[in-house]
């Protein structure tokens, strides 16, 4: 894969875990108000049909919505997950680039709401909402 197969202003992101490790490379690009995660969809990425699997759609919105209400609070605090709930309307198929596009509707003392939707080659696939807590972080 080169550079040219990424969209304009996608980086690589500079988050890690180890459950998103085996999906690298994962590119995420900053707004004002959200991180959009992204990826190039390769092989590890689908079910036993050769399709985008529903559990990678599922942990990329989580970690999407997560990212874009850390940003809405600068960074200062840390979220985890209360509720995911992920609606699944189209598929997606290898060579397609993923982006996972957030929109944090309320963030308060406890608890972030964010929506996003999942596009493929900018086609609707799902759509997520979540809930976090706040967690403060240790200074």
């Amino acid at each position: 894969m080169t550079d040219t197969d990424i969209p304009d202003g996608f980086e690589p992101l500079s988050r890690k875990s180890p459950l998103t490790e085996p999906w690298e490379p994962l590119y995420a690009k900053k707004t004002d108000k959200a991180v959009i995660i992204g990826l190039r969809l390769a092989r590890p990425h689908t079910n036993g049909r050769g399709l985008i699997h529903g559990g990678l759609i599922a942990a990329l919105a989580d970690n999407a919505m997560g990212y874009s209400c850390a940003q809405m609070t600068n960074w200062t605090t840390s979220f985890v997950t209360i509720s995911l709930t992920v609606d699944f309307v189209g598929s997606a198929e290898i060579g397609q680039w993923l982006a996972i596009e957030s929109d944090v509707i309320r963030t308060g003392k406890t608890i972030c709401f964010a929506q996003c939707l999942v596009k493929a080659d900018d086609t609707v696939i799902a759509r997520a909402s979540g809930t976090f807590r706040v967690v403060p972080k240790k200074g």
